[in-house]
């Protein structure tokens, strides 16, 4: 299936919506808190703070603050589904409060990949349980436009290059750790609840309400309807899907409901009432001077995989990959770091990039690519390189999620950074906080997932 051949991609008239969401939010000032299963759910915001700590301190002066939302990395991808619940859990508690504290109201999204994997039952689960108040629903949205991510009719869709395919028929469903059989998104729920939810009780937003004379009504009275503790997804195609539900929601909300979220970022754009802003200069992601810059490539993807052969045509690229078979014993291992380390080193001092990858096989001596065991000794890698460079590159490019959250907060040791921008389509840069091993410094924080073949050598070519 083309893309340019289904006609529900255009977006829908807006009717004001964006306006009416703007005004309902300031009248509440209920704030987003926005628990990020790894960093790349600031794909669409600006402006926004990022904590790595969710000390009850912290998440009460977040709170306090007059922004609109703000994100809590949890990385929760990378772990175990019990210790994922357990933070989730901890979190939620301690949101209660910090809200106490900070005399402000919260609502609670659950950011996760747009190509439906992570923690799914888990995660909803401990949230439930922390925030110890009962939820009218949970509100599953998954759509996100900079990414290629759309639902229709209750299916998922993923698209790659023109081409548009069910979520299930992707390399996505085919994880190790989060795969997954079923597109249309009722079924997908009763998968990932193991019948806990059944599909026929899932109740569902669609488009012909979202783009109706009276979608905010619509959808409010769709909302209000729903059994307590019911699921319920939304279709979403265009933004202007997105503005007629959060309209709607915000509705329902007003009457005294309350929601639980799991959504990928472009919802939290609109729940947050932020304006699109232009993506960002090279010199607002770039330092000057002389050295080269550093990409650290973790993800496995096929995305990924292609970009890095694009980006590996340039002639001031240095590929340095690292050796993930070299990483199962101590002994390579450390010798397998200094290596690259050092390579990685002599490239940037030379004014070229290093351009820093795992070996791309995906079964080697540590077990296959998307086992979480092997994917912790392999961002651990990349962890000890990154922290053993001396001096700091003119650009940092993090790939894949777990991997940027593991540089962001164990290579560099940030504990809080602020969203500028994107440097391409869902493509966040954040500049890092003073504690960091280099203060102020942009961080590139690139999905595995997100943008064509030669997406990175185009904006390095810029850098």
């Amino acid at each position: 299936m083309k893309l340019s051949d289904l006609d529900f991609l255009q977006p829908g008239a807006t009717g004001g919506h964006f306006v009416q969401v703007l005004q309902l939010l300031g009248a509440s000032r209920v704030k987003a808190v926005v628990l990020d299963d790894d960093p790349t759910g600031t794909q669409t915001v600006h402006g926004i703070d990022v904590l790595a700590d969710w000390s009850v301190p912290s998440l009460a002066a977040a709170l306090a603050d007059p922004g609109p939302c703000f994100f809590v990395l949890t990385n929760s991808r990378s772990m175990p589904a019990s210790r994922a619940s357990a933070v989730n859990r901890e979190i939620a508690a301690n949101l209660l409060e910090a809200s106490a504290l900070a005399k402000r109201e919260f609502v609670v999204v659950s950011r996760s990949d747009s190509t439906l994997r992570g923690h799914f039952a888990e995660e909803l689960a401990a949230l439930g349980e922390g925030l110890r108040r009962p939820v009218d629903g949970t509100v599953v949205i998954p759509a996100f436009f900079e990414g290629g991510r759309y639902t229709v009719g209750n299916v998922h869709y993923v698209a790659e290059g023109d081409q548009l395919f069910p979520a299930a028929d992707t390399e996505f469903a085919r994880d190790r750790t989060f795969g997954y059989t079923r597109s249309d998104l009722t079924e997908w729920i009763e998968e990932k609840t193991a019948g806990a939810v059944r599909a026929r009780d899932v109740a569902a937003v669609d488009l012909a309400t979202l783009r109706g004379p009276s979608a905010a009504e619509g959808v409010r009275s769709i909302l209000l309807g729903l059994p307590r503790g019911a699921y319920v997804v939304v279709n979403a195609a265009a933004y202007s899907d997105l503005e007629a539900f959060v309209h709607g929601l915000l509705l329902a909300e007003a009457e005294g409901r309350r929601y639980l979220f799991r959504t990928a970022a472009s919802f939290v754009r609109v729940r947050s009432g932020l304006v699109p802003r232009p993506l960002l200069a090279a010199s607002e992601f770039c330092g000057t001077g002389a050295s080269g810059g550093l990409v650290v490539a973790g993800s496995y993807t096929g995305r990924t995989t292609a970009q890095l052969e694009s980006v590996l045509t340039l002639p001031a690229a240095r590929g340095i990959e690292v050796g993930v078979d070299k990483l199962a014993d101590p002994a390579s291992r450390a010798r397998e770091i200094g290596r690259v380390a050092d390579a990685a080193l002599a490239a940037i001092r030379a004014g070229l990039h290093a351009i820093v990858y795992t070996s791309r096989g995906l079964v080697s001596s540590l077990g296959c690519a998307g086992d979480l065991g092997a994917g912790e000794i392999v961002s651990d890698a990349l962890v000890e390189i990154v922290r053993s460079l001396p001096e700091r590159p003119r650009f940092l490019v993090a790939k894949g999620g777990i991997t940027s959250s593991d540089v962001a907060t164990r290579g560099l040791g940030m504990r809080r950074a602020r969203v500028l921008g994107q440097a391409a389509p869902g493509v966040p840069v954040w500049e890092l906080g003073i504690e960091t091993r280099f203060p102020g410094m942009r961080l590139v924080v690139w999905p595995g997932n997100v943008g064509g073949p030669d997406a990175l050598r185009d904006l390095i070519r810029r850098a």
